[in-house]
């Protein structure tokens, strides 16, 4: 049995209504990078369209590469030159995950919104940390959509809804898998204001839906609270 929840054409018709933004200032996993080389390396598990990347290169570190089955070189040379980072700046790897292998190691080994489009978290994440130097640091993101965002994505957007393992999102579990595979250090919080969100997609309803949403996320965040209920991701940090 396949452990992926989608597949490459999900992706691509998902991109293809993205925004391509510039990296964060201030990412909700700013605290947990550690302090690096400035030629220390850092890899992105699942990182097209290379927002997060362009961020670790400006502030981390300027050996960064990212590593996804669906990535489109003009679209990553776009996002350089709108986070005015040289052109060819991103290293890219077009692989499946699952089938990759390589010797390589890196001192940052990251994924944002990945883990849990996948069956057998344990797996994926042992093959992310497979990828550490000595010392190296694991730092994955993932959403919570066990709480209110969860039930707004299960009620308006069931396809997307879907194709989000929503066991991977139990923090004792991620701390249980870390402890496991050796790691060190280990950190699993939840993180942010509250906030909720639907996927882009066509339509004048939709379009309207997400407005409302938008404005119920507006409200939440009056009430700061880091819980299962209203944060709106977990973090996971560990060292190796």
């Amino acid at each position: 049995m396949e452990n992926q929840l989608a597949n490459k054409e999900t992706w691509k018709n998902y991109w293809m209504n993205a925004n391509y933004a510039k990296a964060p200032k201030h990412p909700i996993y700013e605290q947990y990078i550690p302090k690096v080389s400035p030629n220390g390396r850092f890899i992105e598990i699942g990182g097209f369209p290379g927002t997060h990347a362009c961020y670790f290169y400006k502030h981390v570190c300027r050996n960064v590469t990212l590593l996804d089955f669906y990535v489109d070189s003009d679209i990553i040379h776009s996002v350089e030159e709108r986070n005015q980072i040289p052109v060819g700046t991103i290293h890219t790897i077009e692989a499946d995950f699952l089938k990759f292998s390589t010797s390589e190691k890196y001192d940052i080994v990251f994924s944002y919104g990945f883990i849990e489009h996948f069956k057998n978290i344990e797996d994926i994440i042992k093959r992310h940390c497979d990828l550490l130097t000595e010392q190296g640091t694991l730092l994955i993101v993932l959403p919570n959509l066990l709480g209110i965002n969860g039930l707004i994505q299960y009620l308006c957007d069931r396809e997307t809804w879907l194709i989000h393992n929503t066991k991977t999102m139990n923090r004792r579990l991620l701390r249980q898998i870390a402890a496991e595979l050796g790691l060190k250090d280990i950190q699993v919080e939840y993180t942010r204001k509250p906030m909720v969100w639907l996927e882009k997609k066509p339509g004048q309803g939709r379009a309207i839906l997400r407005v409302m949403i938008k404005l119920l996320s507006y409200a939440m965040k009056l009430f700061p609270i880091k819980c299962k209920l209203l944060s709106p991701f977990i973090v996971l940090a560990a060292r190796k």
